[in-house]
């Protein structure tokens, strides 16, 4: 898949995985991982930029095999921002849809 599809989506996949369950940042890498072909470093800069303008929020919980795991927490504005851009998707993937079905194959 392009670097750019993945890219324009990550934000939503992010805010997606975390509606309704906190997760930690290398839960959430594995999790897409194992849907979209990407590295774990991809996801920390998202999480970094939905932190910083606060759609998510992070708390430290003790690990039993190891340090404390940073973890990330949907706030109401980032439960906004997944609508919106779910929305955004959903009208994007059917007009996509819609499109290539046109297209037709007769090549």
């Amino acid at each position: 898949m392009d670097i750019q599809f993945k890219k324009g989506v990550l934000e939503l996949c992010v805010l997606s995985l975390l509606d309704g369950q906190d997760r930690y940042g290398y839960e959430l890498a594995s999790l897409l991982s194992e849907k979209v072909n990407i590295s774990s470093g991809t996801v920390y800069p998202v999480l970094r930029r939905l932190k910083t303008d606060g759609f998510v929020d992070t708390y430290l919980e003790e690990s039993s095999g190891g340090p404390a795991r940073k973890y990330f927490k949907l706030t109401i504005s980032g439960d906004e921002l997944r609508l919106a851009l779910r929305k955004e998707w959903l009208t994007l993937k059917n007009n996509i849809s819609s499109i290539v079905k046109e297209g037709g194959d007769e090549k």
